[in-house]
């Protein structure tokens, strides 16, 4: 339902956009002296007028769709990883049943003097792809369903900012930095969000959420007026994730920087 949702407004600013790049503008041939004698200079200047700011309306009536559907996208993306974490934990769940049943197995057939050297391997088995920490695990789970599922943005902002204090080596730590900062940059907080999403890019290489955090900050540099720092980060981020989704979303903000 969701993706339909984005695909028609994409479609829909897709229309709007054809729209604008089809109006003429508008012009004045000074040569038609009826034209000359029917309009007073100050009645064609209205006239530009008018056609300029419904222009211009169209305008910020295509960006503010734009920027719904970006919030929708950002939505989709973040219920997908919500999904894979839950499926992870499904695994490792199912995964740790089964190291149980093969240890209790084990333990019965072999002798007494085995017993306690096969408990120390099972119990060191670990997984590199999900935390064993359940406590962690629910703490990550309870701030990402703030967002996605309760919509309850500022109560989800401390259950970040606490999962980050407890859990700074997390699995989940790039993630949970990168959603603070959407978080406290939807909510115009600019400063402390630069600060999550720098945490993202010079402290987790590998995350998927460099590319994306690369493109929030060089969004932030533009609100508060950084043109220069803006296009070293869109540039930053083109070079070093050219096929990217947040690469293809930084191109035309770069172009418009230019």
């Amino acid at each position: 339902m969701k993706l339909s949702k984005v695909l028609l407004g994409v479609f829909s600013v897709a229309i709007a956009l054809g729209a604008i790049a089809a109006e003429p503008a508008p012009v004045i041939d000074i040569s038609n002296s009826k034209l000359s004698n029917s309009y007073s200079t100050s009645e064609r200047l209205t006239e530009l007028e008018r056609k300029l700011d419904a222009r211009n309306r169209a305008q910020v009536n295509v960006q503010r769709q734009l920027d719904e559907l970006q919030n929708e996208v950002n939505e989709l993306r973040g219920i997908t990883e919500l999904h894979t974490h839950q499926l992870s934990q499904i695994l490792e769940r199912q995964r740790e049943l089964y190291q149980e049943l093969d240890r209790r197995v084990s333990q019965a057939l072999k002798p007494a003097n085995n017993v306690s050297s096969n408990l120390t391997i099972a119990t060191n088995t670990e997984s590199v792809n999900y935390s064993n920490n359940l406590t962690e695990n629910d703490a990550y789970d309870h701030a990402v369903n703030l967002v996605l599922k309760d919509k309850d943005y500022d109560q989800a902002i401390p259950e970040f900012k606490a999962f980050n204090q407890r859990f700074p080596n997390s699995t989940y730590a790039p993630n949970a930095h990168y959603w603070l900062g959407q978080l406290l940059f939807n909510k115009g907080e600019l400063s402390q969000a630069k600060i999550e999403f720098e945490v993202v890019v010079n402290q987790f290489s590998q995350s998927a959420k460099r590319s994306d955090a690369l493109l929030k900050l060089g969004m932030v540099e533009e609100k508060q007026n950084n043109a220069a720092k803006a296009a070293q980060l869109y540039r930053q981020l083109l070079n070093e994730y050219p096929d990217s989704s947040a690469a293809k979303l930084a191109q035309p903000r770069l172009a418009a920087i230019k």
